[in-house]
């Protein structure tokens, strides 16, 4: 029997409970696996059931292994990463083992990075999972050589296990998983077992390994929370106002009510989250659409946000002339820039920007008297349990998450205010609240979602650089302006710190280049409306870019190789060096990069950054052509993110991270014209065309580092990396995203 732990407790461990003492009925210790296959899993053990040890693992009879994962595999790789950490203490046969979404249970699967909280985000999956799966494999593992040493009558120091099979080399008897399953099912959960050493690795480090969700999403078989469905379940699709902060004043129905296989047309508004629409609930999707456009709505907008993004803009200048607060203060910043030989000073401009997963929101609830069910990608489970469960009146626990695969995300479907969760139950509510008591399926449309807001918020910078005589770098002045996207949400009290929203200035804050005089102020205006939430790498987005622009500018103003001069100032940051030494020596920094055709220049720029604990260097290579109109040629990409547990998803996640950035770079805006948002669809919110991927060449430093994310920090490199070679060969810096289409020195 295990002991009970607290989440904050469980720092390497699992809630390792008996099933024989669940079955006992011992109060209060969790095994982790009051769910459905835990229910199973009682059914069939008197009459020998599948071994689940703890939370997440079970072992069927007929060996399959099952991994739980507490995390949403929405494209990154998280569920192949969970299960390869499982496995390789298991050592499991890598075919045999499969992987389900683990339920809402934050005491079985809290972020042991997030503290008590479940949920999917801030690259954390690997690293706060990585001695927690082995632990449960090595669990498992050891119930089957127990119950394989009785059964042999051998010492379970004598017994191995390899690919799925146990064996007694000296007596020659092996044993399937499955064929031990039922015995070990009847032994104690030890509470200690002996993890690998990593030189004895069979499947961690290993690029072959194939990924767990590639050939259900390739044959179609994969369910996505569009694919699920419930008996009698009816659509919804939401029009809402066209400002954000505006309310229905008068809705006639009548037509829409009209349109065939439209059920009924509900309200929400007053939400926690503050936003209204009226709701169209059908049999199907289409006929939710056409009973949507068929509403006539005349909307109250008084209250409703008016400005474009031009007099946002026009604000934020006017706010970076002031000084803001204090988030860094090194030396004497003011001082140093007076007596600096050259500075160089500069405005940044970013754009708010959409997520824009491949995936529009959607989400499935069916509502009873004493409970909520809901299906759904779900990234952000112990939030959403708690704010659906304030709405309704019940309990967390009476609100239940069944995890599906999420169609990407990039930070939206970790809302920190369970925005279109929360409308899909309020929908469903009015509906049953009229006595229509169905499942309700809301689905968006691309529009819907390119309009919904939750942006990444629009950033304005202002930064001043100083260098002396020797060229070296004296002193960094920044003001940063944007809306927080902590400020009246559950995280703001850990988030928030003396008024700084510590995402607004992270990679600056903290600017890891030697700057002995170093000021970073942050203004955060209150009056602007537009919602905003995290976006892929968050506040890197922006502070990455203006650091190693900046850098590259100050190196040039210091007559230095931008790689030289960068190595020089991070004496204090071997893993910023490594990474950085490895994609230069790749890319062959120190040789001439090949002249391109008559007419056309080409350039090459660098950038280093560290996010999410991992350290992300990439050379890029341009064309220019002779109209101005250029293509990104070439990225190497030199990523250090601790041990490399599945290295072809790392670099499949560097690569998607490049075309992520690249797309921001050199494409997406959302921009704003007297409230209304401008874009709508993939025609005027363009992200990444297939021709525009450059070649990229992934290289992971070598390193016995515990491991750390990789799905965001492929994305903050990339952008200044591109900036830097197309000043190479133009001569024109850029410091407004998106790029213009064609850059003229």
């Amino acid at each position: 029997m295990g002991k009970i732990e607290t989440p904050d407790s469980a720092t390497r461990g699992i809630l390792n409970v008996s099933r024989r003492t669940l079955l006992k009925g011992a109060g209060g210790l969790a095994l982790g696996i009051f769910f459905a296959p835990l229910m199973r899993g009682m059914d069939a053990l008197a009459a020998g059931g599948p071994l689940e040890p703890n939370a997440f693992v079970r072992i069927d009879l007929d060996g399959t292994v099952t991994v739980l994962a507490k995390h949403l595999e929405m494209g990154q790789g998280s569920y192949t990463g969970l299960a390869t950490l499982l496995a390789e203490e298991l050592d499991a046969d890598w075919d045999k083992v499969r992987v389900e979404g683990a339920p809402a249970d934050v005491k079985r699967y809290n972020n042991l990075a997030f503290g008590p909280m479940q949920g999917t985000g801030g690259s954390t999956a690997m690293a706060n999972s990585w001695e927690q799966m082995r632990n449960a494999g090595a669990t498992a593992k050891a119930m089957l050589v127990a119950a394989a040493a009785q059964r042999w009558g051998v010492p379970a120091g004598e017994i191995s296990v390899s690919q799925g099979v146990v064996s007694h080399a000296g007596s020659g008897r092996s044993a399937g998983f499955g064929d031990l399953v039922e015995a070990a099912a009847s032994l104690p959960v030890p509470e200690q077992v002996q993890l690998k050493d990593p030189k004895d690795f069979k499947l961690i480090g290993k690029l072959e390994l194939r990924r767990k969700d590639s050939t259900d999403k390739t044959d179609g078989s994969a369910i996505f929370t569009q694919d699920f469905k419930l008996p009698g379940m009816l659509v919804a699709m939401v029009a809402y106002p066209p400002r954000f902060g505006g309310v229905p004043r008068s809705v006639d129905s009548s037509k829409a009510k009209a349109v065939h296989d439209v059920v009924e047309v509900v309200e929400f508004r007053d939400l926690p989250h503050g936003r209204s629409g009226v709701a169209v609930l059908a049999k199907n999707t289409w006929a939710a659409r056409q009973g949507r456009d068929a509403l006539v709505i005349e909307w109250d907008e008084s209250q409703a946000f008016t400005l474009g993004s031009e007099e946002i803009l026009a604000q934020y200048r006017d706010d970076a002339g002031k000084p803001g607060l204090p988030a860094t203060s090194k030396g004497d910043t003011d001082a140093a820039l007076a007596q600096a030989a050259k500075t160089v000073e500069a405005d940044y401009e970013f754009p708010y920007l959409a997520h824009a997963a491949m995936e529009p929101m959607n989400c499935l609830v069916k509502l009873s008297s004493d409970r909520c069910e809901i299906w759904n990608g779900e990234q952000f489970q112990t939030v959403d349990q708690a704010i659906i469960s304030g709405y309704l009146g019940l309990t967390p626990e009476q609100v239940s998450l069944t995890q599906l695969y999420a169609g990407g995300s990039f930070g939206r479907r970790a809302s920190s205010v369970s925005d279109y969760l929360l409308e899909a139950v309020a929908i469903t509510k009015a509906a049953r609240d009229k006595g229509v008591d169905a499942p309700v399926k809301m689905v968006w449309t691309r529009e819907d979602d390119t309009r919904g807001g939750y942006f990444r918020p629009l950033y304005l910078h202002r930064v001043r650089i100083g260098l002396d005589q020797a060229g070296k770098l004296q002193a960094w002045h920044n003001r940063i302006v944007g809306q927080s996207i902590m400020a009246g949400t559950s995280m703001e009290p850990f988030m928030i710190k003396d008024g700084i929203d510590h995402t607004s200035v992270e990679g600056l804050s903290n600017l890891s280049y030697a700057v002995p005089n170093l000021q970073v102020e942050l203004s955060t205006p209150s009056n602007i409306k537009v919602p905003v939430l995290w976006w892929r790498s968050v506040g890197h987005t922006h502070t990455g870019y203006v650091a190693e622009t900046m850098i590259d500018e100050a190196a040039v103003a210091a007559g230095q190789d931008p790689y030289i001069f960068r190595h020089a100032l991070l004496e204090s940051h071997p893993r910023h060096r490594g990474a950085l030494e490895l994609a230069a020596k790749q890319a062959g920094w120190d040789k001439p990069l090949a002249a391109g055709a008559e007419g056309e220049k080409r350039g090459r720029g660098i950038a280093v950054h560290e996010s999410f604990g991992s350290f992300v260097a990439q050379v890029a290579e341009v064309t220019v052509k002779a109209d101005g109109s250029y293509r990104l040629d070439r990225v190497v990409c030199a990523v250090d993110c601790g041990i490399a547990i599945n290295p072809d998803v790392i670099k499949a996640q560097m690569e998607g991270g490049i075309g992520f950035a690249l797309a921001a770079a050199r494409h997406s805006a959302i921009t704003l014209k007297e409230g209304r948002v401008e874009q709508s669809n993939f025609h005027d919110f363009q992200v990444l065309r297939m021709n525009e991927m450059p070649k990229v060449e992934v290289h992971i430093v070598p390193s016995a580092a515990n491991p750390t994310g990789v799905g965001e920090p492929g994305v903050p490199p990339l952008a200044p990396a591109l900036a830097n070679a197309l000043f190479a060969a133009t001569g024109v810096r850029l410091r407004k995203l998106p790029f213009p289409a064609q850059i003229k020195a």
